[in-house]
């Protein structure tokens, strides 16, 4: 289960550097026997080396202490908390040791029934786009391919390789960047809600920037705190931020359907079309038939039951006129039958 090649489990010498031991925090590990086990994950999770020195076992008077079903229950259920880790299902601060990446977004996944996939069939080709926190711009280097001229905003650089038209470093809690977003045709907000510390302020401040564009069309998205997983964890007692998935350590806000439809139309906005996006399973088995299957399945399910089966939720909206757009209105209508009774 936890892709190791050791030729033996819990016998043996572990040889393994001051170095490697400095980066992972066996100070939270438990007290008793499986002591052994949650070393050998972190050590594992850590990406660290391990070299065996094989010796003869021997087991002094403390075996006659150790309950062999207790350990051998602790040991699987270290190992399983250690696996579904990764999946965004589990999280225990013991294993939350693996390298962080230098540039930490989720991967791209544009050729996959995704919400990027979608983003990239509800945008046409050619317009106007301003993402905001674009997350590595991928989405938006995809839509430049396609012939958008393409602003990108985040708090970090893009990824390596990728190319925008334009740029613009900012972090989105300090509220709006300096942007003319009457611009741009289409709005991206994809996974960005969750992130902020005041999503009502956000929304508020970006219907105040888009009240002369009634025309714009925003594309919004956002984990379902509904989802099944989180339904049934909760169920059992379980409700565990990690380092992905919904309860991300970085989501400061969670919604459902209902609560992020009126987000939005409390905010100003129209609700134009929403819809239930499948869960990440190609992430989690990769992409074979196992996960396309899964993802047949979840959408299966989603059109049954969206509430309790969409991973993410995809909001097409559009800003309601402003007061100041209806008057601007109307004086250019009147202007126009002034002008057409002097002639």
């Amino acid at each position: 289960m936890l892709n190791a090649a050791l030729s033996e489990f819990h016998s043996g010498y572990r040889v393994y550097s001051v170095a490697a031991l400095k980066r992972i925090p066996f100070a939270l590990n438990t007290n008793d026997f499986h002591f052994d086990t949650e070393i050998i994950i972190q050590l594992l999770t850590a990406g660290q080396r391990i070299r065996e020195l094989p010796i003869p076992t021997y087991y002094g008077d403390e075996i006659c202490h150790v309950n062999g079903v207790k350990y051998a229950v602790n040991v699987a259920k270290s190992v399983l908390i250690a696996r579904c880790q990764p999946m965004g299902f589990l999280y225990d601060r013991r294993f939350d040791c693996a390298p962080a990446a230098a540039n930490a977004h989720d991967e791209p996944k544009l050729d996959v029934p995704s919400l990027h996939s979608a983003v990239l069939e509800l945008v046409p080709a050619g317009v106007r786009v301003l993402d905001l926190g674009c997350a590595g711009g991928s989405v938006g280097a995809a839509l430049r391919r396609r012939g958008c001229h393409v602003t990108g905003d985040d708090r970090v650089a893009p990824d390596p390789g990728i190319e925008l038209d334009r740029f613009v470093l900012y972090d989105l809690n300090r509220g709006l960047p300096r942007i003319d977003f009457c611009e741009y045709d289409y709005v991206l907000l994809l996974d960005v809600i969750e992130h902020l510390t005041s999503p009502e302020g956000f929304v508020e401040e970006l219907r105040g920037a888009l009240r002369l564009s009634p025309s714009t069309t925003l594309l919004v998205s956002t984990v379902n705190i509904g989802f099944i997983i989180n339904r049934m964890m909760l169920l059992l007692g379980q409700f565990n931020y990690g380092r992905r998935g919904i309860l991300d350590l970085t989501h400061a806000r969670l919604f459902t359907f209902a609560s992020f439809r009126r987000l939005f139309q409390q905010g100003g906005f129209r609700i134009r079309t929403d819809r239930g996006m499948p869960g990440p399973f190609q992430l989690m088995f990769g992409d074979g038939s196992i996960s396309r299957a899964l993802v047949a399945l979840n959408k299966t399910l989603i059109r049954i039951g969206r509430g309790l089966f969409s991973y993410q939720m995809l909001l097409v909206v559009e800003p309601l006129p402003s007061l100041d757009y209806l008057l601007r209105q109307a004086n250019a209508q009147s202007a126009i039958r002034s002008d057409g009774a002097e002639v």
